[in-house]
């Protein structure tokens, strides 16, 4: 069941010379309304400053160009906030008089709305014979300034935006509109044209010429939204329900559980288990589920249920193969068991890897770390044991319980999620997750792979480590390329502004090897000057073996 909309729009430029209003519906495909909503904009351009009315067409058309092309695991909020920031730069880079407007956009997907609103439009909420105000007017409060703005888009550097999200109602409908209207007709007069006038096109007619006819100088839009149909609960609606099913509590050897036949628990520690179970045609796979004493623990079945909608999100070679679990009505999911071992017991029974493999593993490894953060995921716990090598020679990256991603992932305050061997310097400052982050972990990963070494030495999780020069790796491995030992120090760089910005951008010059130009290194002086380096090394002996002769000869 798919959201239901009908929708009206209208516009009018009234007395004044030009019409600086601007109006915008987007009605994608199905797949992407349901994934990323329906959008309804309506800016105001300000006329007092330069082409107001270019400033809100621009901004209507990016909005609806860019929004689309958001990551699917940003918030519609994040979304909108990340677009009408970069739209407040553009406006105000235009000229020594930036351009300015006002807009509401509204995003209606599945069961709940998001309205992003700055300045003196308006948007209402229509239910049920009431009409509710759901914005606020930027305007300054003092005698003659009511038509001022205090925000607007390209009017600060900072621009601030109000943000507002709710459930839908079926039948119940929105209003965007521009003070033409709303200043000139007052909310009794709009509740009044809205119960005469139950045709959406018709009431926005309505609307905007009764804001001309009621002596409005300004132009007069009006969009209308009625909500016909709620759709299908998206991610954060889903989220609720899941955290409401039981923990399927401790599980026996040859127990039974929603279709799957318990095997034995490979894993209990206090944040999660780890059950193999097989399926009806006897094939293993990997239950895992909360400890009891999580399930009162606020946040921990949300995480769980994160976690497995992560690893849907980067469904690939790179990672487990996660189970439909269609019978589900327990908190777990489950995963496919792949044949082979996790690198940390690779390291542990045969040493550091030999050349050839370890760049095999290297190169998938920052496959699967760019596939992450093309889809705005952060995987937090990249290390040797949260990386398993199948008989198949396939690298896959496990364990996503510290994914992190923006907008959608909560942060507990005075945290500091990870491995502190492999948490970047700057997290120990307090500096919020960023994907240099996990590249530094895939250095110290890489780096420890191949020398069985840390770079900065193994560190505790008492400790509060400084780090200053990491070890050259062929301190350990003499048998290193140049190139390559230049690779992992820059991965590893206590600066994240030294270390490689992208997994894409070290991947494309792993494989070019040493066929790459490294950056110059200051020659020393016994390379440089040879001769006069050993000529001042000979004169400064005989000038020693001098005051030797003439101190003998005094005695």
């Amino acid at each position: 069941m798919s959201l239901q909309l009908s929708f009206a729009q209208a516009s009018a430029t009234g007395p004044r010379m030009e019409n600086q209003d601007a109006l915008r519906l987007v009605t994608p495909a199905a797949e992407l309304a349901a994934s990323k909503g329906y959008l309804f904009a309506l800016a105001d351009g300000v006329s007092q400053c330069a082409d107001g009315g270019l400033a809100a067409r621009a901004s209507l058309q990016a909005l609806a160009m860019d929004y689309y092309a958001t990551p699917a695991t940003w918030g519609v909020a994040q979304a909108l906030d990340r677009l009408l920031l970069a739209q407040n730069r553009w406006l105000r880079a235009q000229g020594s008089q930036p351009l300015l407007t006002t807009l509401s956009a509204l995003v209606l997907r599945g069961r709940r709305f998001t309205l992003a609103h700055v300045g003196d439009c308006r948007a209402y909420r229509w239910q049920a014979g009431c009409l509710q105000c759901l914005s606020e007017d930027h305007v300054w409060d003092q005698p003659g300034m009511q038509h001022v703005l205090k925000r607007a888009l390209g009017l600060d550097q900072h621009l601030l935006v109000d943000y507002l999200e709710g459930e839908l109602q079926a039948g119940e409908c929105y209003l965007l509109l521009s003070d033409g209207v709303w200043a000139s007709l007052g909310d009794q007069h709009i509740q009044a044209i809205l119960r005469e006038q139950p045709d959406l096109q018709t009431a926005a007619d309505t609307l905007v010429a009764s804001a001309h006819h009621n002596g409005s100088q300004d132009n007069a839009s009006a969009l209308l939204v009625r909500v016909e149909q709620l759709g299908t609960v998206n991610l954060g609606d889903t989220l609720v329900q899941l955290q409401q099913w039981p923990l399927p509590g401790p599980l026996r050897e040859g127990q039974a559980l929603d279709g799957w036949q318990v095997e034995t628990c490979l894993a209990h520690s206090r944040q999660s288990l780890l059950y193999r179970v097989r399926d009806a045609n006897g094939q293993p796979w990997l239950l895992k589920t909360l400890p009891a004493e999580r399930e009162q623990q606020p946040g921990a079945a949300q995480a769980l249920l994160l976690e497995e909608w992560f690893l849907r999100r980067v469904a690939g070679r790179h990672f487990p193969e996660l189970h439909a679990a269609g019978r589900r009505q327990h908190l777990y999911y489950v995963m496919r068991e792949h044949s082979g071992k996790t690198l940390a017991t690779h390291l542990e029974a045969h040493g550091p890897l030999a050349l050839a493999q370890w760049l095999e593993i290297a190169r998938q490894l920052l496959q699967a770390i760019g596939v992450l953060h093309r889809r705005n995921l952060l995987h937090r716990d990249i290390k040797p044991e949260n990386l398993h090598l199948g008989d198949d020679g396939q690298v896959r990256l496990l364990d996503f319980g510290l994914a992190y991603c923006p907008g959608l992932s909560e942060e507990p305050l005075h945290e500091l999620p990870g491995t502190p061997s492999y948490i970047a310097p700057e997290a120990y400052q307090g500096q919020p997750p960023s994907p240099r982050q996990d590249l530094y972990a895939a250095g110290v990963t890489l780096y420890r792979l191949l020398t069985g070494h840390y770079p900065y030495g193994e560190i505790e999780a008492f400790q509060r480590p400084r780090f200053g020069q990491a070890v050259n790796p062929s301190r350990y491995r003499p048998d290193l390329p140049e190139w390559l030992q230049h690779h992992l120090l820059q991965a590893v760089a206590a600066d994240p502004a030294h270390r490689f910005e992208t997994a894409e951008q070290w991947l494309l010059l792993l494989e070019r090897g040493d066929r790459q130009e490294l950056p110059s290194r200051p020659r020393p002086l016994l390379e440089r000057e040879p001769v006069k380096v050993w000529r001042s090394l000979a004169l400064l002996s005989l000038v020693l073996n001098v005051m030797l002769l003439f101190a003998l000869l005094k005695a």
